[in-house]
Formats: C-alpha cells, sequence, structure tokens
C-alpha cells in the first residue's frame, strides 16, 4: 500500500458484460466494478457528495459497512453535500496511501475542481466518478446538464478523463485507472443505459487502455470517413457505420474514451488509428465541440454542443440538437461531397 502497488489478483472477478442491444447504464456498470474492487483491495473506499443512490457508488457486498468513528474498517464514505470538500478530503486520504474514490453528477465537478486540480498538481492516484454525463437527465434542464465540463477537466495537466461507451469500456476504464500510481483520473458516466457492443463483431473493450481504437473498419481496412465518439455517442457512429456500409461507403468506427491517453501513445500507433490519409473526419459529442478540431482536422466536421442543453426527454433533445444516426450519415456524406 505505501508503494501505491495493489494486491495480486485485485483485477479478479471484474464483470465481462454480454452483447445487449438495451444496455446497462455506465453508472450501473461502474457500480458493479466498485463492489469487486472493494472486496479485491482492503485500502480502496469512497462514497458520494450526498448522491450515492443516483452515483451507484454505495457498496452494498456483505461487511462493506459506513465508515465511522465506531467502525473504521467501513468501506462507505457519507460526504454530504459538499463536492469541494469531498475531492479534498480525497486528496488526504490518498496522501495516507489509501486509494479513495469521490462521486457526484458530473455538472457538479465545477464546486470539486480546485481539489481536483490539486491532485494534478501533487500527482496524487485520485479517483473521481461523475454521472448524469450530459442530456441524460432530460427535464432538470440546461442547469443539470453539462456541456464545458469535459474540455474544462481535459485542460488540467496530468489528469486522465475517460469517458466510456458501454459497459465493457467501463470495465477496462476501472483496469487502467487503478494501475496509476502519480495521476488522478475522472470517469465520466451516462445515466441511461448504452447498448453493449457485441464484441465478437466489434473490436474488443480492451483498447481503452490506449485512449482510442478501432471499433469498428471498412473492408480491407481502407476507409473514406472516419467517425469518432465517447461516451453515449459510440453507438451513433456504430450505427451510421452501418447505414454508411449498406450504402458501399467505407467508413471506420474510433471509439475515443480519453484524449489523454491517446496523446502519449506513440506517433506510429496514432497513424494507424487516424491516419492523416483520411480527411474526412466526424467527431460526436454530447458536450462543448472545443476541442476537437485537433483529431477532425480543418475539413472535417464535429456534432456537439454550442448551446446549453434544454429541458424534455432524452430523445427529444436527441432529435432537437442532431444527435442520431442519420445526422452521422448525412455529415459523413456531406465531407465525400456525396447525396
Amino acid at each position: 500500500m505505501q508503494r501505491r502497488e495493489l494486491p495480486k489478483g485485485w483485477d479478479r472477478d471484474l464483470p465481462v458484460f454480454a452483447a445487449d442491444a438495451k444496455g446497462v447504464a455506465g453508472r450501473d456498470a461502474s457500480g458493479k466494478v466498485l463492489n469487486v474492487l472493494a472486496q479485491n483491495i482492503p485500502w480502496f473506499l469512497g462514497g458520494s457528495a450526498d448522491l450515492g443512490p443516483s452515483n451507484k457508488t454505495t457498496l452494498t457486498y456483505e461487511g462493506a459497512g459506513s465508515f465511522q468513528a465506531a467502525l473504521p474498517s467501513g468501506k462507505n464514505l457519507h460526504f454530504g453535500i459538499r463536492e469541494h470538500g469531498m475531492a479534498a478530503i480525497v486528496n488526504g486520504l490518498s496522501l495516507s496511501k489509501l486509494r479513495p474514490f469521490g462521486a457526484t453528477f458530473f455538472i457538479f465537478s465545477d464546486y470539486a475542481r480546485p481539489a481536483i486540480r490539486l491532485s494534478a498538481l501533487m500527482e496524487l492516484p485520485t479517483l473521481f466518478i461523475f454521472t448524469h454525463d450530459a442530456m441524460g437527465d432530460g427535464e432538470d434542464g440546461p442547469t443539470h446538464q453539462p456541456v464545458e465540463h469535459l474540455a474544462s477537466l481535459r485542460a488540467i495537466p496530468g489528469l486522465v478523463t475517460l469517458r466510456p461507451g458501454d459497459a465493457n469500456e467501463v470495465v477496462e476504464a476501472y483496469r487502467y485507472v487503478m494501475q496509476l500510481r502519480h495521476q488522478p483520473a475522472v470517469l465520466v458516466l451516462s445515466r441511461q443505459p448504452l447498448p453493449t457492443l457485441d464484441r465478437r463483431a466489434y473490436a474488443s473493450a480492451a483498447g481503452v487502455a490506449r485512449g482510442a481504437y478501432v471499433v469498428a473498419d471498412a473492408p480491407n481496412r481502407v476507409p473514406e470517413v472516419i467517425l469518432i465518439a465517447s461516451g453515449s455517442e459510440l453507438i451513433l457512429a456504430v450505427e451510421a457505420h452501418e447505414k454508411l456500409l449498406a450504402e458501399g461507403i467505407p467508413s471506420r468506427v474510433v471509439s475515443m474514451p480519453s484524449w489523454d491517453i491517446f496523446d502519449h501513445q506513440t506517433q506510429e500507433y496514432r497513424d494507424s488509428v487516424l491516419p492523416s490519409s483520411v480527411k474526412a473526419r466526424v467527431a460526436i459529442e454530447q458536450a462543448s465541440t472545443f476541442g476537437w478540431e485537433r483529431y477532425v482536422g480543418s475539413s472535417g466536421q464535429v456534432i456537439g454542443m454550442t448551446t446549453f442543453g434544454a429541458s424534455a426527454p432524452l430523445k427529444e433533445l436527441q432529435k432537437k440538437f442532431g444527435f442520431e444516426p442519420d445526422r452521422v450519415v448525412t455529415a459523413a456524406k456531406q465531407l465525400l461531397g456525396k447525396k
């Protein structure tokens, strides 16, 4: 523990999720992983800023208990409604060489941001779990729908930000961040179910460890257009890919859960995922478009948010803001000069 290492077998029994069109919410997949890790790692503990039931961060296995003066072995921390205080406490616990996590809605990461920044400055392997990552809370409206938050956290030097696209990517995101020894990490997870991809037909989710990877490719690996997505928009890219193939347009789908991890890969690997010869690129993310130009180039398109959200059911919001497969197909065709 003092060397920030993990015990033998720390990742045993991590879940593997079967292909499922209905899928699993990112927060639900996360909850299953947390309950496994907390049993395998004696010094792993944490909780939420009053939102445990919504974040799915409550450790429910027998004997988990709540950390209290009379029960110092308890694994569940009850921080109260104080996101900054929570993140600061997580930093303090990490300085003592425990492996702590703190959680809340993604929109409330604003309150925790100064302490998260300090995590990066101090090179602590802290873990922050943020759910309700985009417009999945629908009627709660724009006050609860993060737009600029991904860009804000991605801008912090030394902070690893991951937004996984299905349940198995959530598992692999945890597998990656738990092995960090000098970097804090943020997991950004969905409230709503995300279809679980059939990994027999698509690439293994283990590619998360490289920040971005090719999920689906064109015949002969020669795409005319590349579709890049993170989180809940990964399925939109996959569905658009299938539509384009049916029309004889070869495309590639790249899942990019982490800019930071991808940017630290070798140039050779990055070029293999995003070959410079393919200029037609579409990025899809329910967040600010800020920064995506580094991956789509000056001739690409970004389907993202340039305004705040709105109050309506999720499907209506997806329609209003263009997060639908046909919009992705149209954007790809426009870049290729095809109707």
